[in-house]
């Protein structure tokens, strides 16, 4: 209730009238100490903002239209706890920007977001039990197709026994920065299509998503990129255990396999998530005289405890070891470890 008074009191102070409806001020903040060591690199001690969730704050609201139709929106924008920041110069709500409407024939949505692939409203992605966060246990070693972006058209059908299909368009594509104001043939594309499953204690999905970069920012490659993602969650009361595996492929440019197991279980008054995934793959892009292969493993725990039903203590340590073209890749993502103590609020 208190964050809905104080939402209505920003939007009533900077003009913004409102019939009546929901709406929810709310945000995360997370800072913490990094540790970590890349290989032939120095150890490094780091502040770190939103190592696990990002930094972010919102307004987000709906309003019932009567005959199970409602519309709601959702405004998130992301900083940098350290410095204040914002996550992408320029966009006032860097992270979404959305209008969606509810009913019968399921929920239709316009604006800016991430991939289905990815984070925000419109992802189903499962399977990984560190999602995007973790630093370098995050689900990103190979890459998305596409991240954030605007222009997004995006679907979702009833749930049928389960099931839901789910359909989004972007005329920006992976590349949210370029301009996206040429005729349509130029602009960047972004087509996903995926059908997510939530019953009987089990959580899937399986995506296939596709970006034309036509506006990518030269030297990149500007070939179509294509993914599959699949996701398996099946909760056993005391532990979930999950499978995730990725495939990523672009002509010019690396075609890489992902597999991820982990799991997570209530202990001691909080959770502990555990995870181990391997990478491997080939860039059809490397100079003649170069190793094209590839190859990572990782391993990574965290603990989470809950001082409140807002603040929770995070810990974790990560190691990731690499071989063929990245047996000397300098990051910690590929070769190296990740200590890291934080503490995030949600309000």
């Amino acid at each position: 209730m208190k964050k809905t008074l104080i939402a209505a009191a920003v939007m009533a102070a900077s003009g913004v009238a409102f019939a009546a409806s929901n709406v929810t001020l709310y945000g995360v903040i997370e800072e913490g100490v990094v540790v970590s060591k890349a290989k032939h690199k120095d150890t490094m001690v780091d502040l770190k903002a939103g190592f696990d969730s990002g930094n972010r704050w919102g307004i987000k609201g709906v309003e019932d239209l009567g005959n199970g139709y409602s519309v709601g929106f959702i405004l998130e924008q992301g900083f940098t706890a350290d410095n204040g920041d914002e996550g992408v110069e320029g966009k006032a709500f860097n992270r979404e920007s959305i209008l969606y409407v509810n009913g019968g024939f399921g929920s239709l949505a316009f604006g800016r977001t991430g991939g289905l692939a990815f984070a925000q409203s419109q992802n189903i992605r499962t399977g990984w039990v560190f999602g995007t966060g973790y630093g370098s246990s995050a689900w990103n070693a190979i890459d998305f197709v596409a991240k954030r972006m605007n222009n997004v058209v995006s679907y979702a059908t009833p749930v049928f026994s389960g099931f839901s299909v789910h359909a989004m368009y972007s005329n920006s594509g992976s590349n949210e920065l370029a301009n996206d104001d040429k005729k349509w043939s130029e602009n960047g594309h972004y087509y996903g299509i995926g059908v997510k499953y939530n019953a009987n204690n089990i959580l899937s999905s399986l995506i296939f998503e596709a970006a034309q970069n036509k506006n990518v920012v030269a030297p990149g490659n500007s070939n179509a990129k294509y993914g599959i993602n699949y996701g398996l969650e099946w909760s056993l009361g005391a532990i979930t255990p999950m499978f995730g595996y990725q495939y990523v492929w672009q002509d010019g440019g690396n075609k890489d396999h992902q597999f991820g197991l982990s799991a997570k279980a209530p202990v001691a008054g909080g959770t502990v998530k555990v995870g181990a995934r391997y990478t491997f793959g080939k860039n059809d892009g490397a100079a003649a005289n170069e190793e094209d292969k590839h190859n990572a493993w990782l391993i990574g725990a965290a603990y989470e405890y809950p001082l409140s039903k807002r603040t929770i203590v995070k810990s974790y340590a990560g190691y990731a070891d690499g071989g063929k073209a990245w047996k000397n890749e300098g990051t910690t993502a590929y070769n190296g470890y990740q200590v890291y103590l934080g503490l995030c609020h949600s309000f």
